[in-house]
């Protein structure tokens, strides 16, 4: 009967921090989804009074209003990190999902980016993708010390991962962002969701520290414990930055839901490769997990093909043109060239620079 009991008592206080893990990740999908409505007014203010974030501008810096976006999205990133101090990652990272609705909702409301009827599929779609992997994601084993977790983290298997993703963000900001962040919305998100990954795991690390340190078994002396604090700074930072780009170029509504899926697929995955979750799982379990990531994918496909153009214009449009043009006018079938000093002064024309043959 004893041992009966003890299981039972581990039963009940794993099913009461998985509780308060999922209230907390709740809570911070909530805050988050409203921070990109708010941070996303202050790009815009921002961008109207000089260059925008998404071609490298940082005027925003100078932006209130960016700024209690900013503070909306620390206290929904706080709740999120406590989170990860009760719950597996497994179970936290899928909830992101409720952010999606918070932000595609808002944004169809106050920054009138409209969500089409196929874009609201979109995101049923990744909800019950994600409600899948919830149901049938792998159970994480707690690690009870930092210095297990780095035992875990300098894994072959787990530095194999970590070395690609940070090969492929590299990449991925070194050459794919200065060519094509501006016209292809993988390349600033891939760069959040891959660096993402990399930031749960350091972060859990700091969260069991923390954890175990006001239990009274201090963690402070161990050197992995700070470093695992000075990645998750790194990449926090890293992931602001590109996000920031993401929200000022591309429609909010598709962001949230791209940024979410590959977010938590490869967060999964990380944690997957990091605790060996997969092993042990019978067939249908792994087929159900697949099942969801293939939901999730689809979902965010659907979504990224409802994506409206942007109303923020780009920079091409504001810069100045040559002194002298020639601009090319037809009428009645005859092609003629006129300075633009000859012009009238009242007529005023907002043209593509790329009009001018």
């Amino acid at each position: 009967m004893a041992p009966d009991a003890t299981d039972a008592a581990g039963g009940g206080d794993l099913f009461a921090a998985n509780l308060k893990g999922s209230l907390l990740a709740v809570a911070s999908s909530a805050f988050i989804g409203v921070s990109f409505i708010v941070k996303k007014k202050g790009l815009r203010r921002a961008g109207a009074a000089g260059s925008r974030a998404g071609v490298g501008g940082y005027g925003y810096l100078m932006e209130p209003l960016w700024w209690v976006g900013m503070v909306t999205m620390l206290v929904g990133e706080i709740a999120n990190f406590i989170a990860y101090m009760f719950a597996p990652a497994v179970l936290v990272t899928p909830l992101g999902a409720l952010s999606i609705i918070v932000s595609a909702v808002l944004a169809h409301f106050t920054l009138n980016e409209k969500l089409q009827r196929v874009g609201v599929l979109g995101c049923v779609l990744c909800i019950v993708g994600s409600t899948v992997i919830i149901l049938h994601a792998p159970q994480e084993r707690t690690p009870s010390s930092v210095d297990e977790i780095w035992h875990l983290a300098i894994q072959p298997d787990f530095l194999c991962y970590a070395t690609f993703a940070v090969a492929v963000s590299l990449f991925l900001m070194i050459y794919c962002a200065p060519r094509y962040g501006q016209m292809n919305i993988m390349v600033y998100v891939g760069i959040c969701s891959v660096i993402g990954s990399l930031t749960v795991m350091s972060i859990k690390a700091v969260g069991i520290a923390i954890k175990l340190t006001i239990e009274g078994i201090n963690q402070a002396g161990y050197f992995q414990t700070w470093l695992f604090a000075v990645i998750s700074a790194t990449c926090i930072v890293i992931q602001l930055i590109y996000l920031n780009k993401a929200l000022d170029t591309f429609n909010t509504a598709v962001v949230s839901p791209i940024y979410y899926a590959m977010f938590t697929t490869l967060t999964i995955l990380a944690s997957a490769i990091m605790f060996k979750d997969w092993s042990g799982q019978s067939a249908s379990k792994i087929a159900s997990e697949i099942c969801g990531f293939l939901t999730v994918l689809a979902g965010t496909v659907v979504l990224h093909s409802t994506r409206e153009p942007d109303q923020t214009l780009s920079a091409d449009l504001y810069a100045p043109l040559p002194p002298k043009i020639y601009w090319h006018i037809q009428g009645n079938g005859d092609i003629g060239k006129q300075k633009e000093e000859s012009l009238p002064c009242d007529i005023i024309t907002v043209v593509r620079q790329d009009y001018f043959v």
